[in-house]
């Protein structure tokens, strides 16, 4: 994709998507650029559901604003990870934070799915269904009609675990982020730009999580093969 382009040249933030780099970029495509990939809006060096909020969050941006999501591109490439329940608190952390200032009928979807996040949460920890996290429970109390309306609402539903990660988790970042972009307050792009950045600190935070797992499961399935190459040089030793 670089070929027949001067070495330091970078493609110019804009919105949707592109078919080429000189017809410009969206945040993701940019990524992918920089990364060394096929040109795509989809990479593969960052976690899907960041991808959709970078995406979201570049279309949304104003031409003059966009630019200031360029500091935070070279952020996403390489970050990823399998670990499911970084899509949960992803998706918690956009919905939360555009509850308060989004119209009522989008509090109410938003709130649905807050709930619907928890449930799945709440499945992921072992812990009791119905027990919200402190931030849930704070930003749905700041909107108590939207939380009723929601709790009514989703009386009796359930989603597939499968369901929520590949299509409840990127309708909810998705619709936060166009409700804080037809939000009436004066910094919107504010905040699409911190959600953004938070995103990617969750998604940070994930999976450097999952690698110390693996890290310690690592250790431990070493482990006894070290002990049974102890007891075998104990047992020639022994019979020296």
């Amino acid at each position: 994709m670089r070929q027949n382009l001067p070495p330091d040249w970078v493609p110019m933030l804009s919105r949707g998507r592109h078919r080429r780099p000189t017809k410009g970029a969206c945040f993701m495509e940019l990524a992918s650029f920089l990364a060394g990939e096929r040109w795509s809006d989809h990479p593969a060096c960052t976690h899907p559901l960041l991808a959709t909020l970078a995406r979201t969050v570049n279309d949304q941006m104003s031409d003059g604003g966009r630019q200031r999501l360029l500091p935070l591109v070279p952020s996403v490439i390489g970050l990823t990870c399998e670990d499911r329940e970084v899509d949960v608190r992803l998706a918690l952390w956009c919905a939360t934070s555009a509850l308060p200032v989004v119209a009522e009928e989008t509090q109410r979807v938003l709130a649905v799915g807050i709930l619907a996040a928890e449930r799945r949460l709440a499945e992921i920890e072992g812990r009791t269904d119905g027990v919200l996290t402190e931030r849930s429970a704070r930003a749905l109390a700041d909107v108590p009609l939207a939380a009723e309306w929601a709790r009514r609402f989703s009386l009796g539903l359930t989603t597939s675990a499968a369901g929520f990660h590949e299509t409840g988790a990127p309708s909810i970042v998705c619709c936060a982020v166009l409700g804080v972009a037809d939000a009436c307050v004066p910094d919107t792009e504010d905040r699409m730009l911190a959600m953004l950045a938070a995103g990617i600190e969750i998604v940070r935070v994930g999976a450097a999580r999952e690698q110390r797992r693996a890290e310690v499961g690592e250790v431990a399935r070493a482990l006894p093969r070290a002990a049974a190459g102890a007891h075998v040089r104990e047992r020639v030793g022994a019979g020296a």
